[in-house]
């Protein structure tokens, strides 16, 4: 798709149809980033109006993450083979539908069909809108600027859901969370069909479903048995039996992708330098940043007393610095390089959740340092997102793109999916005794705290790792896949 130019700098310029192209794209996924925490402050409603359990209500959550995570990288190849555009299509499609069916769900079975509906339809339309991103802007200064839009409306959707979902649940009803997908979804369906062209790879290579399978499973297995753990104990043969059926779902998954002739993940693109490091700071930023999105709630609501509506309201601020963060991404990376961006994003998010570790049970004092610090640390939280996703995708072939972006995407899916269990069972250790299931005040306190103060240093740990290993050429960070003598894809 061609570029104008602005006169007077030489800098290039979106035409009016990338304009409209970008709105789409974006949109869309703005609409999913919303889609994955919208319920959060709704479960307890959902769970009390449908019969779930509270053993079983985080379900309405991880059902979608998982058939997101699942499916994202098969989805993204058949974009590749079949066409992007159509898959878009298909996708916005089942979404609109499924969020019908669950605002009229009466029971838990029609819940968690939806929710999984949603989730599929995740994993359909990202891989395809990111690479109808990424080849409908060339490599430089517009793809990083739409990259770094997308990055900034993915974590400001997450925050914004948790807001839209208290202000629907509290003045209307949690059904509502679902009904406003139905017109917003139609327009973008009818968006896609104006202003979106088709966009596939010359290369159609088969499908991999075995590979698409077993790290599915493996992802259902693992949550299953962190969630178990948290619930029966890790000594209960449920908890440590389906933990080992998710390692033997894995490496039979990446047995798969070493044998398969067209795997999803071939071996080429997951040892190039970039793809493995900038995925592992993806994975990182996301899942840890979901697990303390979890936590705060918990922490607010329980000791602090916030209801539903307040506790959506302080996460506004994280997504203000959220959005801040995208708009500023591109130009800290063309000053830092997207390994130096990185780095800076993972560190600023760690720190930032770390010193949580101190909050107390006093009102004031807390909601300022929460407001403080979330507004800070999603500052740094969309950085890294931006420079994970610029250094995981540039300097790949379009027929390839399907693939790195689906794999970005499902690094973000998989964060999603296991931070929330994960860090739930680190704070479950210091909750102390429990009366009736239920923990005190004080053992809330002492278990969200310990969860954000090993958040933080998971995160400093990656930043670590990253800055010793991604490796860099003049300044840009560079695959090893890459030739010598390709001009480096990010300065």
């Amino acid at each position: 798709m061609s570029t104008s130019t602005a006169p007077d700098t030489g800098t290039p310029r979106m035409t009016g149809k990338q304009k409209a192209t970008l709105v789409v794209l974006l949109g869309a996924q703005f609409m999913f980033a919303i889609d994955f925490s919208i319920l959060t402050v709704a479960l307890p409603k959902i769970g009390d109006d449908l019969g779930f359990s509270i053993d079983n209500l985080q379900w309405v959550v991880t059902s979608f993450a998982l058939m997101a995570a699942g499916f994202m990288l098969l989805f993204g190849r058949i974009g590749d083979t079949f066409g992007r555009k159509k898959l878009f299509l298909f996708g916005m499609a089942l979404l609109t539908v499924s969020s019908a069916v669950g605002g009229f769900a009466e029971s838990p079975e029609v819940m968690l069909v939806a929710r999984a509906a949603q989730g599929l339809a995740t994993a359909i339309v990202t891989p395809s809108g990111l690479a109808l991103i990424t080849t409908s802007f060339e490599e430089g200064p517009l793809r990083n600027k739409a990259l770094g839009l997308n990055g900034a409306l993915l974590s400001l959707g997450f925050a914004s859901g948790a807001v839209l979902g208290g202000v629907l649940t509290d003045l209307l009803s949690w059904r509502w969370d679902f009904f406003i997908n139905v017109p917003i979804g139609a327009l973008l369906f009818l968006g896609g069909i104006a202003f979106i062209r088709e966009s596939r790879s010359d290369i159609r290579p088969k499908l991999d479903v075995p590979g698409a399978v077993t790290v599915t499973l493996g992802l259902l297995a693992f949550t299953f048995g962190v969630t178990g753990g948290e619930r029966d104990g890790w000594a209960a043969p449920q908890t440590w039996g389906a933990l080992l059926f998710a390692a033997v779902m894995f490496v039979a998954f990446y047995i798969i992708e070493l044998k398969t002739p067209e795997p999803l993940a071939p071996v080429r693109i997951l040892h190039a330098n970039t793809v493995k490091w900038g995925n592992l700071g993806g994975l990182t930023t996301f899942s840890m940043e979901s697990a303390l999105s979890f936590l705060l709630t918990l922490y607010m609501q329980q000791v602090l007393g916030l209801t539903p509506f307040q506790t959506g309201l302080m996460f506004g601020f994280l997504g203000l610095g959220a959005f801040l963060g995208g708009t500023v991404a591109p130009k800290i990376i063309g000053r830092t390089g997207t390994k130096g961006a990185l780095v800076l994003g993972l560190l600023i998010q760690a720190v930032m959740t770390g010193v949580l570790f101190w909050l107390g049970d006093a009102m004031a004092v807390s909601i300022v340092a929460i407001l403080a610090t979330t507004f800070i640390g999603g500052f740094g939280h969309v950085l890294a997102i931006v420079a994970y996703t610029v250094t995981a995708t540039s300097g790949v072939a379009d027929h390839e793109q399907g693939l790195v972006t689906g794999l970005a995407t499902m690094t973000q899916q998989i964060g999603f999916t296991i931070g929330i269990p994960i860090m739930s069972a680190v704070a479950a250790t210091q909750y102390g005794p429990l009366t009736e299931g239920v923990a005190s005040v004080a053992g809330v306190l002492k278990g969200t705290t310990f969860g954000m103060l090993v958040d933080g240093l998971v995160v400093l740990a990656v930043a670590l790792l990253i800055l010793v290993f991604l490796r860099t050429v003049g300044g840009a960070t560079t695959s090893a896949a890459q030739q010598p003598e390709k001009q480096p894809a990010v300065n």
